[in-house]
């Protein structure tokens, strides 16, 4: 069995909620901790899903919307049951060998 986990980046969800609606508010309060982004920097982190954010930031964006790790990231696993393949030893179909195309003829119209 093989488990699949994603996660669901909820930063503009709780922005909203907190009264936030743009990158350019958010951007004074992370400077407030430290944390120097460049407006286009905010504003990925506000509108893309990061693959990689180092705890500085996550801690600050934390403390600027009094919220928890765990209400910024929604995670999920599930069980993955594996593909089928083919069994070995099955019986494969040569399609290039049963199945070919006529040659179309050309004639002449009269």
């Amino acid at each position: 069995m093989k488990r699949h986990v994603a996660y669901q980046w909820r930063l503009r969800e709780v922005m909203a909620t907190k009264g936030i609606f743009t990158a350019t508010d958010l951007s004074p309060l992370l400077a407030e901790r430290g944390i120097a982004l460049s407006s286009v920097q905010v504003w990925r982190l506000v509108t893309q899903v990061p693959a990689r954010l180092s705890l500085p930031v996550l801690a600050a964006l934390c403390d600027a919307l009094d919220v928890t790790p765990a209400d910024l990231i929604a995670t999920r696993a599930e069980t993955v049951t594996p593909r089928r393949t083919a069994v070995a030893g099955a019986e494969v179909v040569d399609l290039a060998a049963t199945i070919r195309p006529k040659r179309a003829r050309i004639t002449p119209e009269r």
